[in-house]
């Protein structure tokens, strides 16, 4: 299937500018909750803030709500399992509903991201990319998209392996990247809507 065109790629944006637009609008107060209840039960910020590669591998900074102790980092990998001890109470409720994405509709209406596309990852695993997998990153990488639903229990995967970096490496991020370009190969406004559905009922199933 050819790439879409400017045309395509026009509509795609308004839909994310308008979508984004309007779950800020009707989620403020939910969103505003939600940060409190994060700093009222643990320690530390509400957003959670990090490094991703984008479009044409630009860095830009992610949005979450906090879901791990404040000290997450130096207390182990940036991979995180079933049963990680760092995340919090709380953060295993938002992680389990994907609340902790909501804040990313501030990178959907920035420009960073879109609604759907390839999940952005950090530097490091980037670099592991080849010239091939490098091909998403010609696109706005997205808040959900085909391996976001596949690896919807990642973190349960890669509870099954005593080694979570490569797990990731060498089984869990090819495949999701030959999702990607699947994606990259057959995306178009109708692929797009397929995919929210198919997270909605995800979510709400």
């Amino acid at each position: 299937m050819s790439a879409p065109g400017w045309l395509d790629d026009a509509a795609k944006r308004a839909l994310d500018v308008a979508a984004a637009a309007a779950g800020l609008a009707a989620l403020g107060p939910a969103l505003l909750g939600i940060g409190a209840l994060v700093r009222l039960t643990s320690a530390g910020p509400a957003l959670f803030r990090q490094e991703r590669v984008g479009k044409d591998g630009r860095p830009f900074r992610i949005f979450k709500f906090r879901t791990m102790t404040a000290d997450a980092p130096g207390r182990g990998p940036q991979i995180t399992s079933g049963g990680d001890a760092r995340v919090t109470t709380l953060g295993r409720l938002l992680r389990r509903t994907k609340l902790d994405e909501l804040p990313q509709l501030w990178n959907v209406l920035a420009g960073d991201m879109s609604l759907v596309g390839p999940r952005p990852e950090v530097p490091r695993y980037v670099a592991r990319y080849t010239a091939e997998q490098r091909r998403v990153l010609s696109i706005r990488p997205g808040i959900t998209d085909w391996a976001s639903l596949a690896y919807a229990n990642e973190e349960e995967v890669l509870a099954r392996y005593p080694d979570l970096e490569r797990a990731y490496v060498d089984e869990v991020m090819p495949r999701k990247l030959e999702l990607n370009l699947a994606y990259l190969e057959r995306r178009s406004l109708r692929t797009d809507l397929g995919i929210l559905w198919r997270t909605a009922r995800t979510l709400l199933g």
